[in-house]
């Protein structure tokens, strides 16, 4: 059986900018995408997502082809379906029907 993937993790910023400037001179990674409301940062092992307050919670993101299965399914504006669902804890999981 193979294992689940994690996509990516996603955390708050309130500045994207000033954020990704700092992982950029922080650390050796990827810009994939910026805009005002979110970036996407690539490392090696998987992708950071920084999201403004309130955009999206803070989340770590599985790839999980059934997605499309569910019959209540979000739309990113990359076109990636995706559903949110919460562990025992209330930690925020979203699945995602494709790699980004």
């Amino acid at each position: 059986m193979k294992l689940s993937y994690i996509d990516h993790v996603a955390i708050e910023s309130k500045n994207i900018k000033e954020s990704v400037n700092w992982y950029m001179e922080s650390f050796i990674c990827d810009l994939k995408y910026q805009d005002d409301s979110w970036a996407l940062l690539g490392f090696r092992n998987l992708a950071l997502a920084l999201v403004t307050p309130g955009q999206h919670p803070a989340h770590f993101a599985i790839v999980d082809a059934s997605v499309g299965n569910f019959k209540i399914t979000q739309v990113h504006r990359d076109g990636v379906r995706y559903i949110y669902n919460t562990d025992p804890d209330k930690n925020v999981i979203e699945l995602i029907d494709r790699k980004t």
